[in-house]
C-alpha cells in the first residue's frame, strides 16, 4: 500500500537500494522515503547491516595423516558506507566466505600434527580472519570475528587418543600407589625399629634394676645377719626363685615338660644343680 502511494519504510539496522529505471540511484537510510514509481523509481532490495554468523565445516588431513573436521564460525556484516558493493558485487555471500575458509584451513592444517592443531587453533583462526578480511573488504563486508569452535578427529583416532590418555593416567596412579605403599613400609619398619629399641632399653633397665636390687639385698642381709657371706645370700635367692618358678610351671595348664632336675640336696648346692639341669636339657635336645 505504501509503495503504491510512492512511500516506503526502511527499518532500523537496514538500508534500501533505490534504483531509477533499473540504474542505481542512492542508498536509503532507515525511515520513511517517497518513491514515485510512476517516475521510474523503485526499491531494488533491502540490505541488513546486522552481524551474521556462518558456521563452516571443513574436512582436511593433518601432517601425521589424521583426517579431522574443523568447524569455523565466521561473524560478518555489511558496511553501510559500502552498501552498493555489498548489494551488487556478490550474489552468494555465504558461498564466497565458505570458499575462502576452505582454502585457508586446507593450506594451514596439513602443515601441523594433530596435537599441534589443537594447540594452534587460535593461529588458524587468525589466518582465516586475515584472508577473509582482505577478500571481503572489496565487496563491502567486514569480518567481525573468526573462531575455530571445534576440531573433530576420526572416531577411531579419538578412541585411541582417549585410551592413550587413560593408560598414561593409570601409569601415574600406579606410581603414586607404589610410592604410598613404599612410604607405609618405611614408616612401619621405622616404627618396629623404634619399638625394638625402646623394648631393649626397657629390658636393660629391668636387668639393671634386678642387679641393683640383688646387690642391695645382699648388703642388707650381710649387715643384719652376722657371719653370712654374699654367696650364702645368693644361694638363698636362687632357691627362692627356683621354687617360685616351679610354682608357676605347675600352675600353668600349657606346661608339658620340665628339664630341671627336682630335689636339691642342700641350699649351698642349688646353683650347681641348676647349671647341671641346663646341661642335661641341652644334651636331651641334641
Amino acid at each position: 500500500m505504501g509503495q503504491s502511494l510512492g512511500c516506503i519504510q526502511v527499518d532500523q539496522s537496514n538500508v534500501a537500494i533505490k534504483e531509477h529505471f533499473g540504474k542505481f540511484d542512492e542508498v536509503l537510510e532507515p525511515g520513511c522515503h517517497c518513491l514515485p514509481w510512476c517516475l521510474g523509481y523503485k526499491v531494488a532490495g533491502i540490505l541488513s547491516l546486522r552481524v551474521k554468523q556462518l558456521d563452516v565445516r571443513c574436512e582436511t588431513k593433518t601432517k601425521d595423516n589424521v583426517f579431522v573436521t574443523v568447524v569455523a564460525s565466521i561473524q560478518y556484516r555489511a558496511l553501510a558506507a559500502n552498501a552498493v558493493d555489498a548489494f551488487y558485487k556478490l550474489s552468494n555471500t555465504k558461498g564466497q566466505i565458505q570458499a575462502y575458509v576452505f582454502d585457508v584451513i586446507r593450506a594451514s592444517v596439513p602443515k601441523l600434527d594433530l596435537d599441534d592443531v589443537f594447540e594452534q587453533k587460535n593461529e588458524i583462526a587468525k589466518a582465516v580472519e586475515e584472508e577473509l578480511e582482505k577478500a571481503m573488504s572489496a565487496y563491502g563486508f567486514e569480518i567481525v570475528q573468526t573462531l575455530i569452535v571445534d576440531i573433530e578427529p576420526d572416531v577411531h583416532v579419538k578412541r585411541a587418543m582417549n585410551e592413550i590418555n587413560a593408560a598414561a593416567r593409570m601409569r601415574v596412579a600406579a606410581n603414586e600407589k607404589a610410592e604410598a605403599e613404599k612410604i607405609l613400609q618405611i614408616k612401619k619398619a621405622e616404627g618396629e625399629a623404634e619399638s625394638k629399641y625402646l623394648s631393649g632399653l626397657g629390658i636393660a633397665r629391668q636387668r639393671q634394676a634386678i642387679v641393683d636390687g640383688l646387690r642391695d639385698s645382699v648388703l642388707a642381709f650381710s649387715e643384719n645377719v652376722p657371719g653370712t657371706t654374699a654367696k650364702d645370700v645368693m644361694d638363698m635367692v636362687l632357691v627362692t626363685q627356683y621354687f617360685d618358678t616351679m610354682k608357676e610351671i605347675g600352675a600353668s595348664s600349657k606346661a608339658s615338660s620340665v628339664f630341671i632336675p627336682h630335689g636339691p640336696g642342700a641350699v649351698r648346692d642349688i646353683a650347681s644343680q641348676i647349671r647341671e639341669g641346663l646341661l642335661q636339657a641341652s644334651s636331651i635336645e641334641q
